[in-house]
């Protein structure tokens, strides 16, 4: 039986199952070329990486490498599938051009070095900081790519050890507006739905969320309820004709920037048709009363005129998501990084909340994250929060928290909310923030205005450290780098996006001197000398069980309780969803099912903040509004886009991602097959603005926002008219062309404006104005999302690449670091 083409067919082949059926098993494997099932040696447990659904795999061992995947039947998230990335990504990790040893920046330019030379000049600098400007001098930029014990630790170092307030994530990026969402409305971070929810749902709502490319597993598992009998409607918000979209039964194509709008227009049909549960809302909820009053402007006419999208589609719309018995939604970048986002998200919670759809088989709420650890980072407070859920605010929580790390209460700093991401690199521009550490992640191309981001990198004043397994665009800018270990080559744990725990377990040795992150920093706080108030070390712990056995105790009576968790509970069976504890021994599938929330005064992360300024909440005004631990209903009125289309730059620009890429394509470019498939950017343009402009498929044209310009492909979609779509996984290295500081302008985010919204500070990435020109024709049209030519023979060799290791770094660092200059 031929095999299936998981490039051109990424969701294989259908499995249908009806309403409350188990979701069929169905086993994706992917082996190196020339090796079969019985000649490798062992299956190491873990779960998928490059992406945030959390698919339980095993990864095929021999000879010290490894040679492929295979997904765990037995796993909740997957029941054995794997995504094409899963299946492909892995060969990333024996990539030529791996980071072996550390390197340091001698005369400009990087050079090869050892661990205790480059570990000396990292202390040794932090130390003068500390000295001469205090711990405000030190910030720290992480991922959402590492383990949960490789985060607590860096947080116990950041926040307890050196004392700053300046450690954040690039799940700023991606993931923080669905934390805000989430506390605005239950007082908590905490996902309230399971992908379960799938299996039970009558009607399925996906807000802003490209499930089809950003988790094709999850979608995997609609397409086969759609397939089988009584399947869900699908209703779809999303400016683009995604295979989501293509799917839907009711597809909403509003205007870049105004999804408040929409999202009022929808609530307005539901109340006004009665299709409201009031006996929920009058036990569970406060705040339905203004949000119905704020309502009675948003006639379907009026958004049909500000969105752009028919009054009876519209309608039709509404009259789903208020008949649903069983409404199951989603939401993701399409509203997280565009304007008004926190506002437009917590409405998704509102039309849950006046419909009394939680806690119940297919009633849930998904706000998903865009990154395989992205909940770990807000669990752990390595993303601008705190650990455990705690929130900053309440001295209390404070004061536990720093006992738990055995330190003076004045040590952990909580005079204002933590630095988030935008700020500190605001901080490290005007010269406050003398050293940044950056681990797992590459801002050199995944932060807005590239130019500006570029620019603040390459200061002299400022001492960068990149920890990391590639040498990315921004260690090429780093005074020292240091060699990082991959999944698959370390232990830790991470919880996905209904909050799924997985162990991943060590398969093979990482590469030369590289060393897994958890490793880094600890060797970094016992070279530092950090420690607790009795002189004991902060960081008590050497290995990763242990940091998680540390990490429970942490999250012990918070929310995200994993004290019912251990490493041997995990290994061998399936993921575990927490809160995980005495009482609940085997998880916890669905939140709130009682009406309990976490919003009680005294226990909540956060006491809220006003959706259109970002303003917080004060502790008293939030005790007035909600003394009796219910949901809160926020309503919000929309506001227009602060850059809006023009004379000069007609249209809305919003960059995303594709199928085949993850991020900067720092694993995914390294896997030959991935990387055939989406080798260059591209600009999706409409049918009828392609007509206007003379552009063909495949023609070359230049986008342009008063930032910048790149330079690609056409590819001629169904999206609406006045919308450009630009691919932003695209940097200054090729596979096959080495490193180049320039290039041809194809970084999506040379284009995207410093902005961010005021309650998650999310960068926006979906409301920048642009212009279009073309440039001429090409020879090749781009390529489709989900087909590919004749991609290369799984197992084939990775091409090796300049700059990594002792091969190019220091001539292609030197030379970007001036260009840069």
């Amino acid at each position: 039986m031929a095999r299936t083409d998981r490039i051109a067919q990424p969701w294989g082949a259908r499995t249908p199952y009806g309403p409350g059926e188990p979701w069929p098993v169905r086993v994706d494997t992917r082996l190196a070329d020339g090796v079969t099932p019985d000649q490798v040696e062992r299956w190491a447990q873990s779960a998928a990486t490059l992406h945030s659904n959390g698919d339980g795999l095993d990864i095929a061992v021999k000879d010290g490498r490894i040679v492929g995947v295979r997904g765990r039947a037995q796993d909740r998230v997957n029941h054995g599938r794997l995504d094409p990335k899963d299946l492909f990504g892995w060969q990333a990790n024996g990539s030529p051009d791996r980071l072996t040893r550390p390197l340091v920046r001698e005369g400009g330019r990087l050079v090869e070095s050892d661990w205790d030379t480059a570990m000396d000049r990292v202390v040794r600098r932090t130390k003068e900081l500390l000295d001469e400007q205090g711990p405000s001098a030190v910030g720290f930029y992480t991922s959402g790519q590492l383990f949960l014990e490789e985060y607590y630790t860096l947080t116990l170092i950041a926040r307890g050890g050196i004392g700053t307030n300046h450690l954040d994530g690039n799940t700023r990026l991606c993931t923080s507006t669905a934390a805000e969402a989430l506390k605005e409305s239950f007082g908590s971070d905490g996902q309230p739905g399971s992908y379960t929810d799938i299996d039970h749902a009558d009607t399925i709502a996906l807000f802003g969320h490209n499930m089809a490319e950003t988790q094709t597993v999850l979608w995997a598992r609609v397409l086969d309820r759609l397939a089988g009998p009584n399947p869900p409607s699908v209703v779809c918000v999303d400016p683009r004709p995604t295979p989501v979209a293509r799917a839907a039964t009711v597809h909403l194509a509003p205007k870049p920037g105004t999804n408040v709008a929409l999202m009022n227009g929808l609530l307005r049909e539901i109340v006004e048709n009665g299709w409201t549960d009031q006996g929920y809302l009058d036990r569970n909820v406060v705040g339905f009363d203004e949000l119905r009053k704020r309502l009675d402007a948003y006639t379907p006419e009026r958004v049909a005129d500000v969105c752009g999208v028919p009054a009876e589609r519209i309608r039709e719309a509404a009259r789903l998501l208020g008949t649903a018995e069983r409404l199951l939604s989603t939401v993701l970048q399409g509203f997280y990084q565009s304007h008004q986002a926190t506002a437009a998200s917590v409405q998704v919670n509102n039309l849950h909340l006046v419909r009394g759809m939680l806690g119940k088989p297919g009633c849930g709420i998904l706000q998903m994250n865009g990154q395989p650890t992205a909940q770990n980072t807000r669990e752990c407070g390595a993303n601008g929060d705190m650990p455990g859920f705690r929130n900053w605010e309440n001295d209390a929580h404070m004061a536990e928290l720093t006992r738990l790390w055995n330190l003076d209460p004045l040590r952990v700093p909580h005079y204002g909310p933590p630095t988030h991401a935008m700020q500190m690199f605001r901080y490290v521009e005007e010269g406050s923030i003398r050293m940044l550490w950056v681990s797992g992640t590459n801002p050199a191309v995944s932060l807005p205005e590239l130019r500006r981001i570029r620019s603040v990198l390459a200061q002299e004043r400022l001492f960068l450290v990149v920890q990391d397994a590639f040498l990315t665009e921004t260690a090429q800018l780093a005074d020292v780098v240091l060699p990082a270990a991959v999944w698959g080559e370390k232990t830790g744990t991470f919880t996905n996006a209904d909050r799924t725990v997985h162990l991943s377990e060590k398969a093979v040795e990482p590469p030369g001197q590289a060393r897994p992150d958890l490793d880094i920093f600890c060797d970094f706080a016992r070279r530092l000398g950090l420690r607790d108030k009795d002189g004991g070390p902060l960081v008590p712990w050497s290995d990763p069980e242990a940091a998680f056995e540390g990490w429970k105790k942490c999250s012990r009576g918070r929310p995200c309780d994993y004290t019912g968790i251990t490493y041997a509970k995990l290994r061998g069976g399936s993921g575990i969803q927490w809160p995980c504890d005495e009482r609940r021994p085997y998880g916890t599938e669905r939140l709130y099912a009682d009406g309990a929330f976490w919003s009680d005064p005294d226990y909540c992360e956060s006491y809220g903040r006003d959706l259109v300024t970002g303003a917080p909440l004060e502790e008293t005004e939030y005790r007035a509004m909600n003394p009796s631990a219910k949901a809160v209903i926020k309503a919000a009125e929309y506001l227009p886009p602060h850059e809006p289309p023009g004379e000069e730059y007609p249209f809305s620009l919003i960059t995303g991602r594709t199928l085949y890429h993850f991020h900067t394509r720092t694993r995914t470019a390294r896997a030959p097959q991935l990387q055939a498939a989406a080798p260059e950017v591209w600009v999706e343009v409409s049918a009828g603005d392609a007509a206007s402009y003379g552009i063909e498929e495949g023609d070359r044209v230049e986008v342009a926002t008063p930032r910048g310009s790149v330079r690609a492909a056409a590819r001629v979609s169904g999206i609406r008219d006045g919308v450009l779509f630009l691919p932003f996984h695209y940097g200054y290295w090729d596979t096959d062309g080495g490193f180049e500081p320039k290039g041809d302008g194809r970084a999506g985010n040379e284009l995207t404006p410093t902005e961010w919204d005021p309650v998650s500070k999310q960068p926006l990435f979906k409301t920048a104005a642009a212009r279009l020109r073309r440039l001429g024709p090409t020879g090749s049209p781009a390529p489709a999302p989900t087909t590919t030519a004749s991609a290369p023979v799984p197992g084939a060799a990775v091409p090796a690449t300049t700059g990594g290791g002792a091969g190019g770094a220091d001539e292609e660092s030197h030379a970007y670091r001036e260009e840069i200059r």
